[in-house]
C-alpha cells in the first residue's frame, strides 16, 4: 500500500523527481488552504515535508494518527512544533549544517555591501550621475572589529572569512569554542565591536537580545549584520535607533515579520540593506538542501537507514523509546 507525503511548499525540480517516481509513494500538493485541506480530510498523512513558510503546528500533527516524519528542506525549524511531533513519536527532519557556506557568504555580502556603501555608490552610475562621486562615503573592513554573536558552523566560517580581510573577530556565545578568536561576554563585545553579526537560533532566550538596551550600548558608527532570525532583534528598537543616527546601519536576510509592511519605516532608511530571506536560495545550497531532506524522507518511510544527523529529535525519541 503507497505511503502517502505530503508538500506544504515547491522543493528542486530534482526532489519533485525522485519524489514523483518513488513507486511506493503518493506525493500530495497542499500548496493552497483549499487544496490542502481536501488532501488532509481524504487521506491517511505519513509525511510532510515543508521549506520555511509551510506550518506543522501541534493541531495539526494531533489531526494525523499515521504521520511519521515531518521534514524541513532547511535548517532551523522555527515553522514545525519539534516537540508536539516528539511526543506523538514522529521523527523530526532537517538538512543540519547545509547552508554553512552560502549564509556566510551572503553575511560577508551585506557587510561588505553596507560598510563600503556599495548599492549607492552603483545606482550612482546607473543614474548616470557619475560626477557625483565626489560624495562617496563609505570606509573599509580592514582593522575593523566584528563581533560575532554565536560561534557555531556558520558563525565559524564568517570569522575565517573576516579574518582573512583583517578584521579583528571577537565572540559571545552560549560555550567556549575552541577557535582562535577571544571569547567576551555579550556587554564587551557590544560595546567593543565595529560590526555585530548575529548566528543564533531563535529561542525564549534569543528572542529580543537586541533590544533597546542593548543598543544603547553599541557605538553610534556601528553595522549589525542579521542572516540568523529576525526576532532576536526587537525591530522597533532598531528601526528608532537607527532614525536617532545611534546606529551606523543595519543589513538584514531575515526580518520579525516576512515579508516587511510596505510602509515599514525601516525600509526607507538609506542606511539599511534587506534581501528577501534568500541567503540560502542559491542553486548549489537549495538543491541540496531538498535531494538530501527528500532522500531521507524516502528512507524513514521505507524503513531504511537515513543519514546519521538528519533526525533532530532523535535522542528525545530514544530517550522516550518510541
Amino acid at each position: 500500500m503507497p505511503k502517502n507525503i505530503l508538500l506544504l511548499e515547491t522543493v528542486a525540480e530534482e526532489a519533485m523527481q525522485v519524489l514523483e517516481s518513488a513507486e511506493d509513494m503518493n506525493i500530495l500538493t497542499g500548496f493552497d488552504p483549499a487544496s490542502l485541506e481536501r488532501h488532509l480530510s481524504e487521506n491517511e498523512i505519513h509525511a510532510i515535508i515543508t521549506r520555511g513558510k509551510g506550518q506543522v503546528r501541534s493541531s495539526l500533527i494531533a489531526s494525523l494518527p499515521k504521520l511519521e516524519v515531518i521534514s524541513r528542506c532547511g535548517v532551523g525549524l522555527d515553522n514545525i512544533d519539534v516537540s508536539a511531533a516528539t511526543e506523538q513519536g514522529i521523527k523530526v527532519v532537517n538538512a543540519p549544517n547545509s547552508n554553512a557556506n552560502t549564509i556566510a557568504e551572503h553575511t560577508i555580502s551585506l557587510l561588505l555591501v553596507l560598510q563600503r556603501n556599495l548599492y549607492n555608490a552603483i545606482t550612482l552610475v546607473k543614474e548616470d550621475r557619475w560626477q557625483d562621486r565626489g560624495g562617496y562615503v563609505g570606509d573599509e573592513l580592514h582593522g575593523k572589529t566584528l563581533g560575532i554573536l554565536g560561534m557555531g558552523n556558520i558563525g565559524k566560517k564568517v570569522a575565517k572569512i573576516a579574518d582573512a580581510l583583517g578584521m579583528e573577530v571577537i565572540y559571545w556565545s552560549s560555550k567556549q569554542e575552541e577557535v582562535p578568536y577571544p571569547f567576551r561576554d555579550l556587554d564587551d563585545v557590544l560595546k567593543t565591536s565595529d560590526c555585530i553579526s548575529l548566528h543564533l537560533p531563535l529561542t525564549k532566550e534569543t528572542e529580543n537580545l537586541i533590544d533597546a538596551q542593548a543598543l544603547s550600548k553599541m557605538k553610534p558608527s556601528a553595522l549589525i549584520i542579521n542572516t540568523a532570525r529576525g526576532k532576536i532583534i526587537d525591530q522597533t528598537a532598531l528601526t528608532e535607533a537607527l532614525y536617532a543616527n545611534r546606529l551606523g546601519g543595519f543589513a538584514a536576510d531575515v526580518l520579525s515579520e516576512e515579508p516587511p509592511k510596505t510602509n515599514d519605516p525601516l525600509l526607507k532608511l538609506p542606511n539599511t540593506y534587506i534581501t528577501a530571506h534568500v541567503g540560502s536560495l542559491t542553486k548549489t545550497t537549495y538543491d541540496f538542501m531538498c535531494m538530501f531532506t527528500v532522500q531521507n524522507t524516502l528512507a524513514i518511510l521505507r524503513d531504511e537507514m537515513p543519514a546519521n544527523n538528519c533526525i533532530y529529535n532523535l535522542k528525545e525519541l530514544k530517550d522516550s523509546n518510541r
